[in-house]
């Protein structure tokens, strides 16, 4: 089980906390200055060294930001009167999850991970794989356990390292299913690049989205994660691609999405579609020209079923 009790002696470094919060070190300063908080020490070079209390308060707060409130009316607040305003408002899909994939097969999963029993919750996952099948596993597992496991990441209630194990193990067992999906024949079958940008390490959601694009038929080539845009262009022609899907998480600074979206869409031809699609709230807070952004992976096989009708697409796809 965790163990917490070194927490007065840990500090991290303030590249440490962008990494851990997704907020940016010109943010932190910028609080400290105007709202007092947060309030790092210093380390034996002087530099800023932030004590895992001080941590644990900016995860809740990014996650109420990201839910929409400003950061001059939380920033301030409480730790107490943040988690309340938390519950009663971030913690929506936590509770959805529990209705999806209820609230006992949640809680067992997460013991298994906080145990540490990597075996185990690897057996349990291709269990529930073989009794949905892929699609249903991915929508109707993977989706919520990814928000128990990161809601209790970003409480302090879970290590990196347990989250990591977990996410190694939804991969193993997602990979492998999707090395059983039938190659799909003939005409109208695109194909799709996937993958991340630079400063994106997040995979999972990109071999998610890879599994549901498989199940509709989809010729897929994954980058995996932190690719340059250059390099996607790249892949892109190399690969002749239809679409390029890009995944972004909550951690992922608003405007370099933005930006970087704007690049590689004035890079890449006109005829190769841009998706976009993850948890980070500015892909359907902001219209950028030219990308789709997908709010869930069930629009995958929508979007697919338009994109056939296009006359673009049908030039594109050659018979096989």
């Amino acid at each position: 089980m965790n163990d917490r009790n070194r927490a007065a002696v840990i500090t991290l470094s303030i590249a440490a906390v962008e990494r851990d919060t997704g907020l940016s070190k010109d943010t932190l300063r910028v609080w400290e200055r105007r709202y007092g908080f947060p309030t790092p020490g210093r380390d034996t070079l002087g530099e800023r060294a932030y004590p895992l209390d001080q941590v644990e308060k900016l995860r809740v707060v990014k996650r109420l930001l990201d839910a929409g409130h400003r950061p001059g009316r939380i920033v301030p607040l409480p730790f107490s009167e943040l988690s309340a305003l938390s519950a009663s408002t971030v913690d929506q899909p936590v509770r959805g999850a529990e209705v999806l994939l209820g609230s006992a097969d949640l809680r067992e999963h997460l013991d298994r991970i906080r145990a540490h029993d990597a075996r185990g919750l690897r057996n349990a996952l291709a269990r529930l794989l073989a009794r949905y099948g892929v699609g249903r596993f991915v929508v109707d597992v993977v989706v919520p356990l990814n928000v128990a496991v990161g809601d209790a990441w970003m409480r302090g209630q879970m290590e990196i390292f347990e989250e990591h194990m977990y996410t190694e193990a939804v991969q193993v067992v997602l990979r492998q299913a999707i090395a059983t999906i039938p190659e799909s024949q003939g005409a109208g079958r695109p194909r799709v690049l996937l993958g991340t940008i630079p400063g994106e390490p997040h995979g999972l959601g990109l071999l998610m989205a890879e599994a549901m694009f498989a199940l509709e038929g989809c010729e897929c080539v994954s980058l995996g994660v932190q690719t340059p845009l250059w390099d996607l262009v790249l892949a892109a022609a190399a690969y002749r691609a239809d679409i390029v899907a890009l995944g972004f998480s909550g951690c992922m600074n608003p405007n370099q999405v933005v930006d970087s979206l704007g690049e590689l869409r004035a890079k890449l031809p006109a005829h190769v579609q841009l998706w976009a699609g993850g948890s980070a709230p500015v892909l359907h807070r902001r219209r950028i020209d030219g990308v789709l952004p997908l709010a869930s992976l069930d629009d995958i096989g929508g979007e697919l079923r338009r994109w056939r009708t296009t006359p673009t697409a049908a030039a594109a796809v050659p018979a096989d």
